[in-house]
Parts: structure tokens; sequence; C-alpha cells
């Protein structure tokens, strides 16, 4: 570890990783009662908690900023969606009816989500997204708009640096997901929950998220067969309107 490293660190320039910490305990021979407290510390310090309530109090279009910059930071994702369509993804009626729950005037955040499908578009930047067919499905809207979303993220997955797949159900799957959850580039993972969001930075945290996503990127269709399934979905959906 470099001299300009540690110093950082000293001077909480630099919040150090799990890995960082384990190294300057081993090298000062730190006994297992301190160290482990120590460590327990370091973890907390690169593990951070936002709830709903909160995001919601100072305003979601204050959300979609932060997502901003750090979609204009990053430029390896990976998104792994088990129940809904992501904002990058979605029709202004899906994103409409994603957060009708949220109380006062909902036409900012909606603008500010739509205004960040741009990144889509930046051909330095790579995406690839893998939605279980549950959240591709899900009838969050009526079956018109949901066939029209539907031919959406078909669209989306002819953009060149866009690979998009989906996770049909009906055969066996050993994994079991438990969260919708990104990975930007190789350095922080964002998961969420019920109630809120963790943002994770420790490189162990990552590298687990990192390998979950190439499990199930394993069962996904890609490509033309995506496509395909897509289309026998939104068809499902026209039918129902019919």
């Amino acid at each position: 570890m470099s001299q300009t490293k540690v110093s950082n660190i000293e001077s909480g320039k630099l919040t150090p990783s799990l890995v960082d910490v384990e190294l300057i305990l081993e090298a000062l021979g730190t006994d297992s009662p301190v160290a482990a407290e120590i460590l327990s510390l370091a973890r907390t310090a690169n593990t951070e908690w936002q709830d709903h309530w909160s995001s919601r109090r100072r305003g979601l279009d204050k959300k979609q900023n932060e997502l901003s910059r750090l979609e204009a930071v990053s430029t390896e994702f990976r998104f792994f969606l088990l129940s809904m369509i992501t904002g990058l993804l979605a029709t202004p009626e899906y994103v409409r009816a994603s957060i009708s729950d949220v109380p006062g005037d909902q036409w900012k955040t909606i603008a500010k989500k739509l205004e960040r499908q741009q990144v889509l578009y930046d051909s330095s930047k790579s995406f690839t997204f893998i939605l279980t067919e549950q959240a591709a499905r899900w009838p969050l809207l009526p079956p018109i708009a949901m066939a029209l979303q539907l031919d959406r993220l078909a669209s989306v997955s002819r953009i060149p640096n866009v690979r998009l797949g989906v996770i049909p159900l009906g055969e066996h799957i050993p994994e079991r997901p438990l969260n919708t959850f990104t990975v930007y580039d190789r350095r922080l993972a964002t998961v969420e929950t019920g109630t809120g969001a963790l943002i994770l930075r420790d490189h162990r945290d990552v590298t687990a998220y990192l390998r979950s996503f190439e499990a199930y990127e394993r069962y996904a269709v890609f490509g033309d067969g995506c496509r395909e399934l897509l289309a026998e979905w939104s068809m499902i959906f026209t039918r129902q309107r019919q």
C-alpha cells in the first residue's frame, strides 16, 4: 500500500475498503477483539442505507439527480430486475404508474426519469439488463399500455451498446433471487428492498453481486430470442384488450 494512500486514509480523504483495513491490521499485529470491532466499523463505512421516506421528503426529483450523476461517471452497468421494469426502460405511462403512490407534484420526477434515458445512447457506456418474466409481464398498466411497454423493451434491445435479456419461467432455475440490484462498473452496487436501497462500496459486496449477475445471465435469453418472447407477451396483452 502506497504512503500516499495511507496518508489519505489517515487524513479522512479516503474511506478504506475492508481489504485495506485488513492489511493495516495485519501489519500492525492487532489482536482479535479490536480487529473485529474495527472491521465491523469499516463495513459500516462502506455501506449506505437510503430509506424511501427520506427520499420522498427530499423529493424524488433529487434522487433522479443523484442517479444521473452516478450514471455520468460510470461506464459499465448491470441491472437485474426481479419484479418491475427500471425507469431507464420505461414508457412515460409506466413511469407515472410506478410513482403513483407518491404524494405531491410528480411531473418533475417523471420528466427527470425520462431525461435520464438519454444515457442509453451514449456509445462510450455499456448496459446489460436482465429481467425476469415476472418483471416484464407484471400488469402495472392496462393491457394495451403493457403491450406498448413490452414493445419499448424490444426497441431498446436493438441499441448497439445495450444487451437486454429475459429469464422465462417454466424451466428449472436453482438460483434464488431476492432483490433487484444494479452494479456500476466494478466499484458500487445498489440493492433495492421494499423500504429503501442499500449502497454497497466494499469490493467483496460488489463482487458478490457481480457473481450473482453472471449466474442469472446464464438463464437469460438475449437478441432475437428475447424479442420473440417480448412480442409473444405483448400479443397476449393486446388480445386481452380486444
